[in-house]
C-alpha cells in the first residue's frame, strides 16, 4: 500500500495498527504496547523518483502498483522531508537548464537527515563524462548537497558518498554516517523514539550484549552505553564499514564488530566450525545477558531463533509483526513478553515497526 497523506485519518489509522499488534501478541500475554506516533507530514528522510518525459520535459513521477506505463507526475511530496521538498524544484530547474545534467537522466534519489545534511543521486542511461562532472560540481555547490552520478558500471562522487545524521537519545548525541545505497531508517523522528525505547528497555547492565543484524550501528551506539561490552554482527560490507566509522567517530570503545551472518554466528557459538573472521575474539570470554535482534522482514530463521533462547533477555525490533509473532511462538515456552511497543515508521500504510523485550521465565 502506498502512502496517501490524509492527516485527518492519521489517529484512526494509528489506533488500528495498535489494535492489530495487540491481537497478534495477545496469545503470549503481552502487556499494553507503548505507541510512538509519527509527524503527520514531512517525516520521510529519503525518496526515490523515476523521471517521465512529457511535453518535452522530464518530470518527477510515481506509479501505482501494476501501472508501470501510467505515470503520476508530481511537483512536491508532502510525506518527504522539508529539505527534499525544497530541493525538488531547484533540481528540476537545474536539469531543465543544463543538457549535460538532463541528457538520459532517468531516476533521482534523495537522502536527507534531521541534522540538515543532504545527498542527491542522479542515474543515467549513458556514460558520465567530464562535462557532466563539471555541471554536477556547480549543482552540488548551488544546492549545498553531495551529488552522486550513476551510470552502467560507474559511480562519480561530488562531495561525499554519505550523509551525516545526528540523533539525541537519553542525553547523548550520536553521529551517524549513512552511506549512499545502504539501508537507513526512513523516518528519523520515529527512529529517534525507537532508539530511546530500546535504550530504556535495555536498562543499565553489568554483563555483555550480543547484537545481530547491526547495520550501520543505528542501535549499537546507544545500547553500547548500557552494557559492559558488545559483540555485533553484520554481513553487508558497506554497513560494516559505516558502523566501524560510527563507532570510532563517537568514541565507542567497548564494541567488537564482525562480518558474519546471524546463521554463521550461530554456527560459531555452537562450535560447528571456526571462522577466520573471528580470529582474535574469544567468544567464551563474553558474559552475554541480552541479545538484540533487528532482522529483515522474514524474521529470524529457526536456528537463530533457537540461539536467542539461550539468553536471559531478548530485545527484538521487527519490521513485520507477523514474523515477529511467529518467532515469539517459538520462544514462548521459555520467555515472556515484558515490554512491547509500536513505532509508526510508515504512516498512512499498513506497514509498522514494533519492539518487544522478552525475559526468561
Amino acid at each position: 500500500m502506498s502512502a496517501v497523506l490524509d492527516p485527518s485519518q492519521y489517529d484512526a489509522q494509528l489506533a488500528a495498527k495498535a489494535a492489530r499488534l495487540r491481537d497478534l501478541l495477545a496469545p503470549f500475554g503481552a502487556p499494553e504496547p507503548a505507541v510512538f506516533d509519527s509527524p503527520r507530514e514531512h517525516y520521510r528522510l529519503r525518496a526515490e523518483f523515476r523521471l517521465w518525459r512529457e511535453g518535452g520535459q522530464r518530470h518527477y513521477a510515481m506509479f501505482a502498483p501494476g501501472e508501470k506505463h501510467k505515470a503520476i507526475l508530481i511537483d512536491d511530496f508532502p510525506i518527504a522531508s522539508e529539505r527534499i521538498n525544497e530541493l525538488m524544484p531547484r533540481l528540476k530547474a537545474a536539469w531543465q537548464a543544463n543538457e549535460d545534467l538532463n541528457n538520459r537522466l532517468f531516476q533521482v534519489e534523495f537522502l536527507t537527515t534531521l541534522a540538515g545534511d543532504a545527498m542527491v543521486t542522479l542515474c543515467y542511461h549513458r556514460p558520465l563524462d567530464e562535462a557532466w562532472e563539471a555541471a554536477a560540481q556547480h549543482l552540488a555547490s548551488d544546492l549545498n548537497v553531495s551529488v552522486i552520478g550513476r551510470s552502467k558500471g560507474k559511480r562519480v562522487v561530488i562531495g561525499r558518498d554519505y550523509a551525516v545524521e545526528k540523533l539525541d537519545i537519553a542525553g547523548y548525541t550520536f553521529s551517524y554516517r549513512q552511506p549512499e545505497g545502504a539501508f537507513t531508517q526512513p523516518n528519523g523522528a520515529v527512529n529517534q523514539k525507537m532508539l530511546g525505547w530500546a535504550f530504556e528497555a535495555m536498562g543499565e547492565r553489568q554483563d555483555d550484549l550480543l547484537e545481530l543484524y547491526c547495520g550501520n550501528g543505528n542501535f549499537t551506539l546507544p545500547l553500547a552505553t548500557r552494557a559492559r561490552q558488545v559483540l555485533a554482527t553484520e554481513i553487508s560490507k558497506t554497513s560494516v564499514n559505516a558502523a566501524l566509522h560510527n563507532l570510532d567517530e563517537n568514541g565507542v570503545g567497548n564494541v567488537r564488530l564482525v562480518r558474519l551472518s546471524a546463521e554463521e554466528l550461530t554456527q560459531a557459538l555452537n562450535e560447528v566450525r571456526p571462522f577466520r573472521r573471528l580470529e582474535g575474539i574469544d567468544l567464551k570470554s563474553y558474559d552475554f545477558g541480552t541479545v538484540f535482534v533487528d532482522p529483515p522482514r522474514a524474521g529470524m530463521d529457526p536456528d537463530t531463533c533457537e540461539l536467542t533462547r539461550r539468553f536471559e533477555r531478548i530485545l527484538y525490533i521487527s519490521c513485520n509483526p507477523e514474523t515477529l509473532a511467529q518467532n515469539i511462538a517459538q520462544l514462548h515456552d521459555t520467555h515472556r513478553i515484558e515490554r512491547c511497543a509500536l513505532f509508526d515508521q510508515f504512516p498512512y500504510t499498513h506497514h509498522m515497526e514494533s519492539g518487544v523485550l522478552l525475559v526468561r521465565r
